[in-house]
This record gives C-alpha cells, sequence and structure tokens, in this order.
C-alpha cells in the first residue's frame, strides 16, 4: 500500500469525549462561555484534533514550500522568476522575510524546502532538498507534472510531517513561495469550486490591470487544455498546480493522520486545502481557517472548506502571514480556558480607587483645552516609516492592515522603525461586581499581550448634584495622568458578580444607540442625558480616552460598552480620532461579548505583529531580492 493511502486510512473523525469534556467544564465555571465567541469554537475545535482534556499550548512548526512554475513565462506576476530563488535565500539568509517575522511572533520554529525551484540554490545553507524536478511545466501548454510527481510531492510532505510529528509538533503552517503560483492556484480553484477564470482570479502579487486581463485569459486556457477532473484531486494539481502547493497537500493529509492541525493562511494554501478535500473529505475537520484574502476567490475556498475567517487584515500574500496570527489568538483561547479552570483556586486582583484631585475638576478650562490640544501625530516620520514598509521583502501592500498600523504606530511614538510598544489595560468596575473568573480571564489576556492592568473602581459621585460633563472631566482628569504607555486598553466588567457576559452591554446599546447601530445623541444630548450610574461609566471611559489623547496614547476598544464609550469620546472630541483603535469589527471577527480587556488584548497582539515586521523584515536592498517589474510597486520600490 502505497504511503499516500496508509496516510488517508489513518484520518479518523474528531475526539467527541474531549469536546464534550471542555464544554462541560467551560459551562460549570462560566455562567454565558459562548461570550468567548470564536475562541470557544478555536477552542473546542483544537481539543477534539488532539484529543487533550486538558489542552496546552501546541508546539508550532511552520513549513516553507518553494518551487517554479512554468506558467511564469506568461507575464502573470509582477516579478521575475528569480524572485523565488532569492526569498529561498532571504528566509534562510538574510532571514528577513515575512515568514521569518511571523515565525518569530507566534513562536514557531522554521524550515524551508526545495520543491521544485528553477534556480541553481546548492548554496544556500539550511535549505531542504526534495526537489521534484527545476519547475513545472507551463499548465496553459499541458499538464504542468505528470500524476506520479505530484504522488511524490505530496508524499514527500508527509513524511516531513510525520518526522516532526514525532518530535512533538501540532500545529503546522505551511506557507508557500513561487512566482506565478497564484496563476496555478486559480485554475486549481475555478476547477474546484466551479468558478469562471475572472471569478477565481485575483490580481496576485499585485499586478496592473493590463497583466490580470492576461493573467485571466492564462487561467481559461489552462483549464481547456487540461479539462481536469474535480472529482480527482490529484488530477486536479498535477494538471494545474506547482511542487509547492502539491507539498502544501501532503502536509494537511500528513497533519491530519497525526491527530495535528493546519491553520491555513490564504489563497494557496486555500487552494492546496481543497486539492486535500478532494483526497480525503475528512481532512476539512484537522484545518483552521486565519483570514480572508484580498484574492477574490478566497471566501468561496473557505466555504468550500466550512470555515470561517477571524479576521479580514487584507493581506495579499502567504508566507504563513494570516495562519500565524491566528495560532496565536488559539494560543489566547488556551491561556484562557487554563485560567478559568483554575479561577476557583485564585484570589481576586487588588481595586484601584483613583485619585481624582477636586482641585482638576475645578478648572474646567484647563481640562477642555486638552480636547483642544491634541499633539499632531508626525506626518514626515510616517512618510519615511511607509517608504520602508513599501520597499520590505514583499509585493507592495501585500501586509494591508498591518502596514497601517505600524505605519500609524510610527507617528505616535515618533520613530522610522518602531519595534516595541509599553502597554496598559484599565478595567473600570463597581466595588462589588467582578466575578474571580473575570479576574482570572483579565490576567491571563493581559499577559498573553504582555500588557499591564488594573481594575479601577468607577468614581462614585452624588446622582442629585452631579452631570455627565463632571464624569467626562473625572474621566479627562485620570487619562491626562497615564504616563509611560504608547498603548492603552479601555475595558468595564459586568454589573452581576456571577456574571461574565450578562445585560450590561445591551442596556446600555439600547440607550445610547440607534437600531442600526449609530449613535443616539449627538454631543449636547448625550451630556445633557440625566446621570445614571451606567451613563457615568460611559462619560468617564470616554474622558479617559480624551485624556489620554492629549498624551498621545493610543487607546483600545474592548467590548461593545467600551466601544460605544470610545464613538462619544470622538464626538466630544474630534480630535481624538488618530488615538482611537476599534478592534472589533474593524480587525478581527470573533463574536466576543466578554468584556474585561479580553478583545483590546488581541487587538495589542496585532500592534506586537506589525511592530515584528518592522524589527525583523529586511528591504530588498538588504537582502539582494529582486523588485516588482509591474504594478505600483514597479514605481516606489528600490533595490538600492
Amino acid at each position: 500500500m502505497s504511503l499516500l493511502n496508509q496516510t488517508i486510512k489513518k484520518i479518523l473523525p474528531p475526539d467527541q469525549r474531549a469536546i464534550k469534556f471542555v464544554e462541560n467544564k467551560l459551562a460549570q465555571t462560566m455562567t454565558n462561555a459562548d461570550g468567548l465567541g470564536e475562541l470557544k469554537n478555536l477552542l473546542l475545535r483544537y481539543v477534539g484534533i488532539t484529543g487533550q482534556i486538558h489542552p496546552e499550548i501546541p508546539k508550532k512548526f511552520t513549513i516553507i514550500t518553494c518551487g517554479d512554475h512554468g506558467v511564469a513565462e506568461m507575464n502573470v506576476s509582477a516579478y521575475p522568476q528569480e524572485t523565488t530563488a532569492h526569498m529561498t535565500k532571504n528566509y534562510l539568509v538574510s532571514k528577513g522575510a515575512v515568514a521569518n517575522c511571523m515565525s518569530n511572533f507566534c513562536g514557531s520554529d522554521m524550515i524551508v524546502v526545495d520543491m521544485g525551484i528553477k534556480a541553481p540554490v546548492d548554496d544556500i545553507p539550511g535549505l531542504i532538498d526534495r526537489k521534484i524536478a527545476h519547475g513545472t511545466q507551463n499548465c496553459a501548454k499541458g499538464p504542468a507534472m505528470t500524476r506520479e510527481q505530484a504522488i511524490r510531492a505530496i508524499e514527500t510532505s508527509i513524511e516531513l510531517v510525520n518526522e516532526y510529528a514525532k518530535q512533538g509538533y501540532r500545529c503546522f503552517l505551511p506557507g508557500e513561495m513561487g512566482i506565478a503560483n497564484t496563476t496555478s492556484s486559480a485554475a486549481m480553484v475555478a476547477c474546484l469550486c466551479n468558478l469562471t477564470p475572472k471569478q477565481a482570479t485575483g490580481r496576485g502579487t499585485n499586478i496592473s490591470d493590463e497583466r490580470l486581463a492576461i493573467k485571466i485569459e492564462v487561467v481559461k486556457q489552462a483549464l481547456k487544455v487540461n479539462k481536469p477532473d474535480p472529482t480527482d484531486g490529484i488530477d486536479v494539481i498535477s494538471k494545474l498546480g506547482g511542487f509547492e502547493l502539491a507539498c502544501i497537500t501532503g502536509i494537511i493529509l500528513g497533519a491530519a493522520a497525526n491527530r495535528c492541525f493546519v491553520v491555513l493562511d490564504g489563497f494557496n494554501t486555500g487552494s492546496a486545502a481543497l486539492v486535500a478535500q478532494a483526497i480525503c473529505p475528512e481532512i476539512t475537520n484537522y484545518l483552521m481557517a486565519s483570514h480572508l484574502a484580498a484574492e477574490p476567490a478566497h471566501n468561496a475556498i473557505l466555504k468550500k472548506l466550512n470555515l470561517s475567517p477571524y479576521m479580514d487584515l487584507q493581506f495579499r500574500l502567504g508566507e504563513a502571514t494570516g495562519s500565524s496570527i491566528a495560532v496565536n489568538i488559539l494560543d489566547c483561547a488556551i491561556e484562557a480556558y487554563q485560567s478559568v479552570y483554575q479561577a476557583a483556586l485564585a484570589e481576586t486582583d487588588k481595586l484601584i480607587r483613583p485619585n481624582i484631585p477636586q482641585a482638576d475638576l475645578n478648572t474646567k478650562t484647563t481640562l477642555l483645552k486638552r480636547t483642544r490640544n491634541i499633539p499632531a501625530l508626525d506626518a514626515d516620520i510616517q512618510k519615511q516609516c511607509r517608504f520602508r514598509i513599501d520597499n520590505l521583502t514583499k509585493p507592495i501592500y501585500s501586509l494591508g492592515r498591518l502596514e497601517e498600523i505600524a505605519e500609524h504606530i510610527s507617528g505616535i511614538v515618533k520613530k522610522v522603525k518602531p519595534t516595541s510598544v509599553r502597554k496598559k489595560i484599565i478595567v473600570l468596575t463597581s466595588e462589588k461586581s467582578c466575578s474571580i473568573v473575570q479576574h482570572r480571564l483579565t490576567q491571563s489576556f493581559a499577559h498573553h499581550a504582555n500588557a499591564d492592568y488594573h481594575f479601577t473602581a468607577i468614581p462614585q459621585s452624588n446622582l442629585t448634584e452631579k452631570t455627565l460633563s463632571f464624569s467626562l472631566l473625572q474621566g479627562i482628569s485620570y487619562g491626562s495622568k497615564i504616563k509611560n504607555v504608547e498603548v492603552l486598553g479601555i475595558a468595564c466588567c459586568e454589573t452581576h458578580p456571577k456574571e461574565i457576559c450578562g445585560t450590561f452591554s445591551l442596556n446600555i446599546q439600547q440607550q445610547l444607540c440607534l437600531p442600526n447601530g449609530d449613535l443616539r445623541y449627538g454631543k449636547r444630548g448625550f451630556l445633557s442625558l440625566t446621570p445614571t450610574e451606567d451613563l457615568q461609566q460611559i462619560a468617564f471611559m470616554a474622558g479617559i480616552a480624551i485624556g489620554a489623547a492629549s498624551n498621545g496614547i493610543l487607546t483600545l476598544s474592548d467590548d461593545l460598552v467600551s466601544t460605544i464609550a470610545l464613538k462619544y469620546a470622538l464626538v466630544l472630541a474630534p480630535a481624538i480620532n488618530p488615538y482611537l483603535m476599534f478592534v472589533c469589527p474593524d480587525y478581527l471577527d470573533l463574536n466576543i461579548t466578554t468584556g474585561g480587556g479580553c478583545i483590546c488584548s488581541l487587538g495589542m497582539k496585532l500592534i506586537d505583529a506589525s511592530l515584528q515586521m518592522m524589527k525583523d523584515m529586511k528591504t530588498f536592498a538588504e537582502a539582494g531580492v529582486a523588485i516588482a517589474t509591474d504594478g505600483p510597486g514597479a514605481g516606489i520600490q528600490v533595490d538600492k
């Protein structure tokens, strides 16, 4: 029996016993575990795959597979074919690629495998040679490879996974490098998802309109010439695919056979997963999605695999970019579960009572000036930072919102190459409202984000005498005294001592928002509201954001309550807009309703990922990689 067939026979359904055990434990400990949203689903999927009833953070392994495509001769990429060899050297010598920085970010070990690079690469130290051939044939003119070569490529990576699974790795993060591979992937996706060539084909390395039109015609031609059988995955990848894509197919099959899991990245890993699904439908239970890629057909891939993305960061790049961020979110979910599991044994954290001198509140003019004197971001620093980002060894703009975050941070901290920020989370709570479970969750998420945190009592006041303006001023005073921090998370807790995801947020939403989610009041209308305890908290949180912005501090939203508070802060002081970051759903789509700093902690990890890019990646000139010859990158990227 062949290795491929042996592997398929080993792939079993998820462990329902482990899933039920963990689900019951969450229900016993939390009043509403569904408040963890997709974190709960990620956790349950993980325990079903591994069978761990006491889940541990997985040992991770990134495999970057490299191979050239004969179809590159059809001018379908923005980069010359030698870029495949250049980037392979960048991974292992300069260590300045996206794959390097993202594996560092998520704590993954990494190898680079030559499955079929055309150019000589014998001089690259550490490169694992599993070359099937010196690149595939041109799939627009006939089969990309033989069926035997496709099986050999798949079985080669199964052998790799078997080897590393024995060493304790449980999570595999495949990435790929191969000029023109999105053309091959587009053809495979068109076949397996029943799409037209135009529906399946995107810009890949950010090519021009003219080259995109050529690419669509090439995909159309490849399908017409080869007539692949969508019921036969090996037929599809042998006729249309690449050696590095077949390698990813094998990684997926091998991981499932070893009760390990694969976190899919973008379009190319998705196309390889479709091939694996065609070979063995059971493998979809061993896959986790990460992000929604910029390629137009990626959504169709995820739908066919029955997977949902956890973020939309506008990536148009492989190299395990989105998957490294997604697996970091899984790590956070596992840490949170471990924390909740131990909550009954834990003590609560010390509650800090804000010290807001009455004198501060009497000088309203001084405080209100803070709303008019918000420091501007350093535009010159941002311009220099953007130039460096555009010249990092990747297709231009391919890291989407991570690039935006890094550029924004550079303007705040006034550094062209920012590599770290100091972080703090403030959780507002009444003195008797916060449960031990909430304390442990907050501690767990803050620890994961490497952020300081504390619980802060909501300032007490006489409702018959005070106004929302007074609570706002209290918040501005408190926020203006925050020092030695560049990034601040503002969160709150439920009002019931045993609840984590109760009704507080819904009450606030009904009071302050319209049914469509828009704010119900303008500045004057909000401040003239009768100051209930809930509304005072909103005004106080809004004031903290304004005060923090006056010190050049970026404030991140947490749950729905803090999001509403920050939106009202923006109404009250529009100049603070550059100092606000709304984490969900602008960056992450996790359906979390749990408060206490969980969401803003994940937002802080996105900032960390963007700064890891700035810290680790090299420019084209520094790494000796060829620059773009087409698309917007051709006018911006430089090799000197």
